[in-house]
């Protein structure tokens, strides 16, 4: 049983006062739920204080993004190692806008996740296309691409200490969502492009959906049967809204 996780993305949003007043509404109104986990992922200054915050909650923390590289000469870089002495459960790996604005590779975000798993963080590997991708009938393509990259260097059972989350980027912040159907078509080919090499780790993998999850969508996007949660973006940034969401991952009564 795979169970749900609903993660918020706070992107570069955030300072010390609004991340406390966040943190202190969520953590009395999210309880713990068998089969159901909740995290956030800070932007890297606010690690520390994320986790002073949250330590002893239900709700978990990561971060959005990490170096390739264990340490050297990478100014600027975070490794996976400083993470988890953040004790980060989760880290971020192949947002869109790491693609698209800041040039990442497939490549480059193979070698992310496996730096990832090799500190024993769990990636949440995001994978999606653009509008135009989608307009030309290439989303199937362009999403096993992502995925393909990641098993090619880091074997299929990699994805068993992994999270996918299906991301079309024509509906991140644009406040468009994909269909349920549309949704659930790629969950689902996502999932059998995983079985095709290893049925078990397929079934057991959680994929999350994440394009403009709001209240009002997430009881409907989190019950079809391959969508196992949420990759929250401008959402998770208002309690009530964040908090609404992981409710609705929560098994009806």
């Amino acid at each position: 049983m795979r169970g749900k996780l609903v993660a918020g993305n706070w992107k570069m949003n955030g300072n010390l006062a609004s991340n406390q007043a966040l943190l202190q509404a969520l953590i009395p109104a999210i309880s713990p739920i068998a089969g159901v986990k909740y995290a956030v992922c800070a932007p890297f200054p606010y690690l520390g204080q994320v986790q002073q915050l949250l330590r002893g909650s239900c709700i978990e923390w990561g971060a959005q993004d990490l170096c390739q590289f264990d340490h050297g000469a990478y100014t600027g870089g975070v490794s996976a190692a400083m993470l988890a002495d953040f004790n980060c459960r989760y880290a971020i790996v192949g947002h869109s806008e790491r693609r698209s604005v800041f040039g990442e590779t497939d490549e480059i975000v193979a070698l992310k996740f496996a730096a990832a798993i090799q500190a024993g963080l769990t990636p949440i590997l995001c994978v999606g296309e653009s509008l135009s991708e989608r307009e030309s009938g290439v989303t199937e393509a362009v999403v096993a691409r992502q995925i393909n990259a990641v098993m090619v260097h880091s074997g299929v059972a990699a994805l068993g200490r992994a999270v996918v989350a299906y991301e079309p980027v024509w509906a991140i912040g644009t406040g468009k969502t994909a269909t349920p159907e549309q949704a659930r078509a790629v969950h689902a080919f996502i999932r059998r492009s995983v079985a095709a090499r290893d049925e078990a780790i397929a079934a057991a993998l959680p994929i999350l959906y994440g394009g403009s999850v709001k209240a009002a969508n997430a009881a409907q996007l989190f019950s079809i049967p391959d969508i196992d949660g949420g990759l929250i973006g401008g959402a998770s940034l208002n309690a009530e809204e964040f908090i609404a969401i992981c409710r609705c991952a929560q098994p009806a009564a």
